[in-house]
């Protein structure tokens, strides 16, 4: 019997990275889980893989998300675990950043957001409950230079988790905010062994699994938790280990 038996689990941004892990680690404690993506290849193999089911999802997409959460009703009939994992990063410094790339970022990692909460919060209050979990970044909790937004959309992510906890708190809804670090995904291809984690007090950048096992706590386990941050970046935003 696993921790999950009997829940429908959507994951955004589930083809690949920390979304394929989500996606394997819930399905494994017996969930079902809708595996959501862009990459509609890459997402459809993630889903066979798990016995779930795919849904070609724009996160910054009012109607699409209007669409997947009937489209996972009429299959499944609720949705019990949202995890919002879906985003993208963008390397330009404040000064020169252009709108459209400010629109771009902000629309997904943190409109993309809201409207995965908005769309849920129905079906999982007719359900009894439900847990959203919402992917940020350590970018949530301080600022990187080039990044602007970036960190932007990742304390509006953190922001967004506290009062979407208070707004649902009463329905039985959890909502949390996940805060990882450098993590071996295709975003940070080329990181990893570039000397940047070598300070920290666990110096080594992170592994997908270590957040999906992090994932699978805050939905399962984590019952008294809801509106809050949990980091998960190898000591990184406690500070620097000094060499003498």
């Amino acid at each position: 019997m696993g921790k999950l038996d009997g829940k429908v689990a959507l994951v955004t941004g589930g083809a690949h990275g920390m979304g394929a892990f989500e996606a394997r680690i819930l399905a494994a404690e017996g969930a079902t889980v809708v595996v959501a993506d862009m990459l509609d290849d890459e997402g459809a193999e993630v889903a066979s893989s798990i016995g779930g089911m795919y849904a070609h999802l724009d996160v910054s997409s009012e109607s699409d998300w209007s669409r997947v959460v009937d489209e996972v009703t009429a299959a499944h009939g609720h949705v019990d675990i949202l995890v919002n994992n879906a985003g993208v990063v963008g390397f330009t410094p404040v000064a020169t950043t252009e709108l459209s790339e400010w629109n771009r970022v902000i629309g997904i990692n943190l409109t993309g957001v809201f409207l995965g909460i908005r769309a849920v919060s129905a079906t999982m209050k007719e359900a009894g409950g439900g847990v959203i979990v919402n992917i940020s970044s350590t970018a949530g909790m301080m600022g990187y230079s080039n990044l602007s937004a970036y960190v932007a959309s990742k304390w509006g992510v953190r922001g967004l988790t506290k009062a979407a906890a208070l707004d649902l708190g009463r329905d039985n809804i959890r909502v949390v905010s996940v805060h990882p670090g450098g993590i071996r995904t295709p975003m940070t291809a080329g990181m990893e062994d570039n000397g940047m984690y070598d300070a920290q007090p666990i110096p080594r950048i992170g592994e997908p699994d270590e957040v999906a096992k992090l994932v699978l706590y805050l939905v399962a386990d984590a019952t008294y938790s809801t509106g809050t941050e949990f980091v998960i970046d190898g000591g990184a935003t406690v500070g620097q280990v000094l060499t003498v």
